[in-house]
C-alpha cells in the first residue's frame, strides 16, 4: 500500500475528496485526512483487482465510495458497492475489500 504525502492544511477550504487521492497501477493508495483520538478519515484509491484481505477492527467503520465499484465482504456476506453508496462495517466483524473496477473510497473510523 502506498501512502500519499503532501498534507497541506485542508481546513477551511472547499475540496473534492476524490481529487485528494490518485490511482496507481497495481496498487492501493491511501491518504489520511483526519487522525484524532476519537476517529480517523482516510481516503483510498484501489486499482482494479486490488484489495484488503480479511481482517477485523475494534471500531465501527463507514465506507463511502467516491468512484468506481467494489465488493465488500462482511462476515462472509459479499456486498456490491458503487459510486455514491456506503456500507457500515460493524466492529469486530471480519471484513475484506476488493476492487471490481478501480475505486476510490472514504473510510471513517469512529473510536468513541
Amino acid at each position: 500500500m502506498t501512502q500519499q504525502t503532501g498534507r497541506e492544511d485542508l481546513a477551511g477550504r472547499v475540496i473534492k475528496l476524490a481529487d485528494l487521492v490518485a490511482y496507481q497501477a497495481g496498487a492501493v493508495v491511501s491518504r489520511t485526512i483526519i487522525d484524532k483520538k476519537v476517529g480517523t478519515v482516510t481516503l483510498f484509491a484501489f486499482d482494479a483487482g486490488q484489495g484488503l484481505s480479511e481482517h477485523t477492527a475494534p471500531y465501527d467503520a463507514l465506507v463511502y465510495l467516491l468512484d468506481g465499484e467494489a465488493e465488500i465482504t462482511i462476515s462472509a456476506k459479499p456486498l456490491r458497492v458503487k459510486t455514491g453508496e456506503m456500507v457500515i462495517m460493524p466492529a469486530n466483524q471480519p471484513h475484506a475489500l476488493r476492487a471490481l473496477k478501480p475505486f476510490k473510497m472514504t473510510l471513517v473510523m469512529v473510536r468513541a
